[in-house]
């Protein structure tokens, strides 16, 4: 019984300082107008602090396998939502799972054109200033 109690303490001291860090990564960049949502600051902030071994795995284990385990809670609202407009799904539902489709692809392609437009600028900008280099290296 008392390492059922442990158990259940583990977990919401590690959902506490979880939640704790998405609330001052909030906090922080309404403060400092972040143009970064706090959620994603915080998950980056754990990232690097486990990377770094400074939070051992250890320390959110239990409360992050609490949260993963009970990530369908979090997909409650969509499904009520398909549920509750299955009408409007049966006529326009093609035409919505369309757009979507469509509108993922331009916005892949043009993701991917623009990053290839990127690289190409930079590779000539690189080639450039080797050559500039090379030049003030002759000279």
């Amino acid at each position: 019984m008392t390492s059922k109690i442990n158990s259940v303490l583990r977990c919401l001291v590690q959902l506490a300082a979880i939640c704790g860090l998405l609330l001052l990564c909030n906090w922080l960049v309404g403060i400092v107008n972040f143009p970064v949502p706090g959620s994603i600051l915080g998950l980056a902030i754990l990232v690097i602090l486990l990377a770094t071994k400074v939070i051992p795995e250890s320390a959110i284990k239990t409360g992050a396998n609490w949260l993963i385990g009970e990530l369908l809670l979090f997909f409650v609202p969509p499904v009520i939502s398909v549920l509750k407009y299955q009408v409007l799904l049966r006529q326009d539902g093609l035409t919505i799972v369309a757009t979507v489709i469509i509108g993922t692809v331009i916005a892949l392609v043009g993701t991917a054109w623009v990053v290839d437009k990127v690289f190409k600028l930079e590779k000539q900008l690189n080639q450039r200033l080797d050559r500039l280099i090379k030049g003030a290296a002759h000279v």
